[in-house]
């Protein structure tokens, strides 16, 4: 332990994994949150006034105003996760803060996810599920919870960056035909490893796709990306797949579409308004809803904090961190 890492005063806002937790301790002066509640403003207040180091994650909102009562001492906003929507990038760095995340360590976990997302939905896994839970399976019938077979099907995937990328290679494995829209193209090579098929508008493939999987980040860009008008591009028999930001999809819209039965089925690990699904969503049979577990590994939890404690030491060392956020080079 270096005396600049000792003088190092950590503010961590959640509860992390014991492991992250006790390499954190051994080299940092660090203020722990071992009943994992939310932090109350107040407090959140008083972690970026006396911290040199805030560790927040995505429940804590650090907009401008709540980066106004950041202290002289801070330097670093040391994000646990790769999302940085909710904070004010340019409020922190009109402060001088630098702000880094943990990008990159959750692709393929986030990929698994989506991929059983789209393997429950497609084959109607929810309603077996609830069927044996209620008691209301009455025996095998040949008719009976009839899915669809995914080989041959048409992924479209929205953003083709780490995750999506990732979600291509395990389509591609289920003999799944895989087609993407992004701002950029995909090199030649890599299009071919993955066998993807690249769309230049997004409603024209909307229009195609069998499923389509959500994989961009939340920005003004992006919110409601999947508009009411978006959706009904959509066929009726799609699926809609979300593991990225829910504020990407206008979720009242895709409720009422899939209670209508425009839209075949949706699996959702994020929602538009946080943690608060539309409750209109809920107990519906061709809806499979996770709360936000799409990254929730014991080994990719521990490996963000690595990637935390890295950056942490490179700030205490007068380097610039290796996850820092762009944009905000100093």
């Amino acid at each position: 332990m270096t005396e600049a890492n000792s003088r190092l005063r950590v503010a961590v806002t959640r509860r992390l994994p014991a492991e992250v937790e006790a390499q954190m301790a051994a080299r940092f002066d660090v203020t722990l949150n071992p009943d994992d509640h939310r932090l109350t403003p107040e407090e959140l207040q008083t972690a970026l006034r006396d911290s040199d180091v805030l560790v927040p994650s995505l429940s804590d909102r650090l907009d401008a105003a709540m980066l106004a009562h950041a202290g002289p001492r801070l330097r670093l906003i040391a994000n646990y996760g790769a999302g940085v929507d909710h904070i004010a990038l340019a409020e922190a760095q009109a402060r001088g803060l630098m702000v880094t995340n943990t990008s990159g360590v959750l692709s393929e976990d986030t990929a698994d996810m989506a991929m059983a997302l789209i393997l429950a939905v497609t084959r109607r896994l929810p309603e077996g599920v609830i069927a044996m839970q209620s008691g209301d399976w009455l025996g095998w019938s040949p008719t009976a919870f009839l899915g669809a077979r995914i080989r041959g099907r048409k992924l479209g995937i929205i953003g083709m960056g780490r995750i999506g990328q990732a979600i291509a290679q395990r389509a591609k494995a289920f003999g799944i035909e895989v087609h993407y829209h992004s701002r950029h193209r995909l090199d030649p090579e890599t299009e071919a490893a993955l066998s993807a098929t690249w769309w230049d508008s997004l409603d024209w493939m909307l229009t195609r796709m069998d499923i389509i999987s959500v994989n961009v980040a939340h920005s003004p860009a992006t919110f409601h990306l999947l508009s009411e008008r978006r959706l009904r591009l959509l066929k009726p028999s799609a699926v809609v797949i979300n593991t990225s930001r829910g504020e990407v999809i206008d979720e009242n819209a895709l409720t009422r579409m899939l209670r209508a039965g425009e839209i075949a089925g949706a699996g959702l690990d994020v929602y538009e308004h946080g943690h608060e699904a539309n409750p209109r969503l809920r107990n519906l049979p061709n809806v499979l809803l996770l709360p936000h577990m799409g990254s929730a590994t014991i080994e990719g939890r521990n490996e963000m904090g690595a990637r935390v404690i890295a950056n942490i030491e490179a700030v205490a060392r007068g380097e610039t961190p290796p996850d820092l956020v762009t944009g905000l080079a100093r």
